[in-house]
Order: C-alpha cells, then sequence, then structure tokens
C-alpha cells in the first residue's frame, strides 16, 4: 500500500495481549504481599501464581493498555484492528473473542507452546487506587514476522504501547511496524504507559522524539517528569511540546493539557459520584482524544472526549467502557 492511499482503519494497535484479573482488597493486603502500592510492576509466572492464590473474589476481563482503548474507540464507532501475541491457551481464546466481539478485527496468530497468555492481577484498594502485577506470558514474544504489514499500512493511526517496548522480541517488531506505517504516510501515536519503562528506555523514547517519528505522545504527570527530569509540570510540557506535533499530558482529578502545533488546550476532569477503580482510565482518555482527532476536531473538543471517556471508566471495575460511549458524547460535549 502506498502513501496517501485511503486508510481502511482509522486506529491500528500493537500491544500487549493480556487479561485482567480484578479483584477489591484492603490497604493491609497490599502492605502484606508487599505490593507497589499505585503501580504497575512486571512479574514472572511463579509469583502470579502466588498472587492469584492470595487475591479475593475477583472478575476476569480482557485488558491490556492498547487494546482497551481500541475497546473504547470501537464503542465510539471506529474502525480498528490489534496486533498483539496470545498462547493457543484458554485465556487466549477468551482474549481473542473478547477483541472480536467488540468490533475489533484480531488475526495474529496464536503461539504454540510456553508460555501461557499474558495476565494482569489487580488489585483495587477502597479509594479506586489499583496496583498492577503483570505478567507478560506470550505477549513478550511477538515477532515482527507475526506483523501483517499490509494492515499497518492501512490504518491511519499506527498507537502503540509503551510497556510492550520492555521485551525485545516486540520491541524489534514496533520498531518494523513504525518503518511500515511511516513509509505509507501514516500518524505514529505512542504512549508511555509507566515511568518505570521510561527510566529504563528513556533514550530510545527521547531519540524518537527528537527525530520526529512520534506524531502524538500521550503522558501523564509522572511520567512527564520522568521523560524530561522536570519535577515542574509546566517545564516538563515546555521541554517536549516542540518536539512532537501533538502532546497530550493527562493529571488525573487535575484534568489534562494538549500542546499541539502551538496551541494549547487544558481540560478539567469530568464529575465522578464515586471512584471505583481507576483501571484504564488513561486508555480510556486516549480513546476519547483519539476518536475526535481522527474526525479532525479540535484540541479542546478532543481533550474534553478523554475526560468523558476516562470518568465513565473510572466509574465501574474493569478497564473497558460499558456504557453507550456514543449516546455519552452526544449528551456531554
Amino acid at each position: 500500500m502506498t502513501a496517501n492511499t485511503a486508510p481502511r482503519y482509522d486506529v491500528i494497535a500493537i500491544g500487549n495481549a493480556v487479561v485482567d484479573v480484578i479483584a477489591s482488597c484492603t490497604e493491609e493486603l497490599i502492605d502484606e504481599l508487599q505490593l507497589n502500592r499505585g503501580g504497575m510492576t512486571l512479574i514472572d509466572e511463579a509469583r502470579a501464581d502466588e498472587l492469584y492464590e492470595a487475591m479475593p473474589p475477583a472478575r476476569e476481563l480482557s485488558g491490556g493498555s492498547a487494546a482497551n482503548t481500541l475497546a473504547g474507540l470501537a464503542t465510539l464507532g471506529l474502525q480498528c484492528a490489534f496486533i498483539g501475541q496470545v498462547a493457543d491457551d484458554q485465556l487466549g481464546k477468551v482474549f481473542r473473542h473478547d477483541m472480536r466481539a467488540t468490533g475489533i478485527d484480531f488475526d495474529t496468530p496464536a503461539r504454540d507452546g510456553e508460555p501461557a497468555t499474558g495476565r494482569v492481577l489487580i488489585f483495587v484498594t477502597p479509594d479506586g487506587e489499583r496496583t498492577m502485577n503483570t505478567f507478560l506470558g506470550a505477549g513478550q514474544f511477538l515477532p515482527a514476522a507475526a506483523l501483517d504489514e499490509e494492515l499497518i499500512a492501512s490504518g491511519a493511526i499506527l498507537y502503540l504501547e509503551g510497556y510492550l517496548w520492555d521485551p525485545e522480541e516486540p520491541r524489534r517488531a514496533m520498531r518494523r511496524a513504525i518503518e511500515v506505517a511511516r513509509e505509507a504516510g501514516r500518524k505514529i501515536a505512542f504512549t508511555a504507559s509507566e515511568s518505570f519503562v521510561i527510566a529504563r528506555h528513556g533514550d530510545d523514547f527521547r531519540a524518537m522524539i527528537e527525530e520526529g517519528i512520534i506524531d502524538i505522545l500521550f503522558v501523564n504527570e509522572s511520567e512527564l517528569a520522568t521523560l524530561t527530569g522536570e519535577d515542574d509540570f509546566e517545564a516538563g510540557l515546555a521541554a517536549v511540546a516542540g518536539k512532537v506535533p501533538v502532546l497530550v499530558a493527562t493529571r488525573s482529578e487535575k484534568g489534562a493539557v494538549a500542546v499541539a502545533h502551538g496551541e494549547r488546550a487544558e481540560v478539567a476532569a469530568e464529575p465522578v459520584a464515586k471512584v471505583i477503580d481507576t483501571t484504564g482510565a488513561g486508555d480510556q482518555f486516549a480513546a476519547g482524544f483519539l476518536s475526535g482527532y481522527a474526525k479532525g476536531e479540535p484540541l479542546a473538543q478532543c481533550l474534553k472526549r478523554g475526560a468523558i471517556c476516562a470518568s465513565e471508566v473510572i466509574a465501574h471495575y474493569g478497564p473497558r467502557p460499558e456504557a453507550d460511549m456514543q449516546a455519552l458524547m452526544a449528551e456531554r460535549l
């Protein structure tokens, strides 16, 4: 597919294919299990089994940061496809079914043998804060050979998940995907995912920013500080804003800021009666923003869409929308 060919998909994402296991818990259990409260920790399969045994009754829902964003985009009526690695096991079948049932094309072949499909064990404390423990499983073995390059070239936006930059094999696959998308004249969107990923791979990310590879960058406040070395939020924005065409920085209850081509817009957080579970808040903010961006809407309205999506997902358990998002947008925009 050559540059400037009309895209078939609005967004194609590459990310971790994982199943979220979510349980409410006490603050005491977080301490007892020596978890990184409010953060995300990579764990091996033995630790995953240990934590699963210690969890209170849990819900199992297909997740993964980029996959969650696509789920939000699909409910908003956008055409999406996902690239990610599952194993040929029961959780892999569950994940594939959930993606397709949401209207997302997902055809990456399953991987035979060990390890199992990835899972994230999420402990939610009474304040709604989520503590994530991630066993990447098969997801960290996504090879470049599994990429459908024609598919990648057919998406207006290629959305990449920072979490998947950590393992070597999918990192190579994503670098190749970037080359394919850029050759086809597509936009590259990148979500930093977590400060620990930036701490490990910040040189890569900063190099991509300097080289002009990233068109749309999503960060939260702490990720921006890690990326730039600036504790002051405004200083962090200034350090990056001129280097990416579109910078989106979320600040939890303080709303979000976007700077695009010299224009700045801000949005307050949408009111929420009760925060139940913050899992997926950033993923759904990205979905809302991209749903407006893909349609060429004004920057402020893209941010408003993001805030609406984030407010919906934190009002219930799970990282994906449960409401009729198109109706919710019509009501609140």
